[in-house]
């Protein structure tokens, strides 16, 4: 029983073996956090293949071009990922260059809204 029993000694005179071989065994080091916010860079997306389920059914079967303001829908961000086959005129915070190519390429717009 030299020692002790179990972890004995590991903050005395098993303190080198607890370090070399167990690094961070004690306890906490600093404060990390001061004040932690979950998720600050909240930013909803939409794509491009994603657009014609925002349309009201007034929308989906008018022949002019639709608008849509994203913002209203909660998403701050326009991505190109998809085809776009109907000019769209959108309000958004952000967009990537692909859409804007692709929106532009079928005919439609995008405006920034704050």
């Amino acid at each position: 029983m030299g020692g002790g029993r179990g972890n004995a000694g590991g903050q005395h005179h098993h303190r080198i073996l607890m370090d070399k071989f167990h690094p961070g065994y004690f306890g906490k080091v600093g404060m990390r956090f001061f004040h932690y916010k979950k998720n600050p860079n909240m930013c909803p997306i939409v794509n491009l293949d994603q657009l014609h389920l925002l349309l009201t059914e007034e929308q989906r079967n008018s022949k002019e071009t639709p608008t849509i303001d994203l913002n209203q829908h909660g998403i701050f961000k326009l991505l190109g990922r998809g085809i776009v086959n109907r000019a769209f005129n959108i309000k958004v915070r952000i967009f990537s260059d692909k859409a804007k190519e692709r929106l532009e390429k079928a005919g439609g717009s995008i405006t920034l809204s704050a």
